[in-house]
């Protein structure tokens, strides 16, 4: 059990990662170029992984509490 629920974690993280933009953000960044648009796509990610990261290390306490 607790290795499929860490793979479908793990599978949540990557494709996350392949989708991080909205469909505005999308137009966005086919804007502002090629180059920028992979900057905003990484400043995206950075700011979602602080409330993953945060949402991660308490579900690993309750469990651990468990």
């Amino acid at each position: 059990m607790k290795q499929k629920f860490f793979l479908f974690i793990l599978s949540l993280c990557l494709t996350a990662s392949t989708f991080a933009q909205c469909a505005i953000c999308t137009k966005t960044a086919a804007q502002i170029g090629e180059e920028a648009g992979r900057g905003f796509n990484a400043g995206i990610l950075y700011l979602a992984a602080m409330p993953f990261g945060i949402m991660g290390y308490i579900i690993y306490r309750w469990r651990k509490s468990q």
